[in-house]
């Protein structure tokens, strides 16, 4: 398929809700799919929506095996979630730093749910269903925040918090720690 441009902070279909998914199994769908993961590797992403590279459908991909841009976390399976739900399980906030590809060079702290379920379908309409905790929770919700228009800018609860990634982390690993330089 291909690698597909993404869609910057300020692009306005990014402040969209995206629309819900009503027809599985096609090859439009698989097309998307495939296009979303092409375009993740080229930009070593963590998750991609589908919105980020212009389709206003409730399609998100996650996954980190081993990533350049988060070298020190834990894996995230690989995974395809269409129409996705999430439910709280411990509204015990965590503060990690967060970066996006539509927002590039520049990382946040932001704080989320420790603990989630996550539901949905995948690309057949086979449903989905899965509790998630630390890194894999907090990829999971800021994808889905993109179905929603939210980036993870409007997270933020101090600017101070908020800079290029080059001046926050002059050593790159330390923007893995969880709220590291807080």
């Amino acid at each position: 398929m291909a690698v597909k441009e993404i869609l910057k902070m300020g692009h306005p279909l990014l402040y969209e809700k995206a629309q819900r998914v009503v027809n599985f199994n096609t090859p439009e769908l698989d097309a998307l799919v495939q296009d979303m993961f092409d375009t993740m590797a080229a930009y070593d992403g963590a998750g991609l929506a589908a919105p980020q590279i212009g389709v206003s459908l409730r399609v998100v991909i996650f996954g980190v095996e081993a990533n350049p841009r988060y070298p020190d976390v834990e894996a995230v399976p690989t995974t395809v979630l269409v129409n996705p739900e999430i439910t709280v399980l411990d509204a015990t906030e965590e503060g990690a730093w967060e970066g996006c590809l539509s927002v590039p060079g520049l990382r946040g702290l932001v704080y989320r749910p420790r603990r989630i379920r996550y539901s949905g379908r995948d690309p057949r309409g086979r449903p989905i269903e899965r509790e998630a905790e630390g890194f894999h929770a907090r990829v999971v919700q800021h994808e889905v925040d993109h179905l929603d228009g939210i980036l993870y800018p409007f997270r933020l609860r101090d600017l101070h918090h908020f800079g290029y990634e080059s001046e926050l982390f002059p050593n790159p690993a330390e923007a893995d720690e969880p709220a590291a330089r807080e």
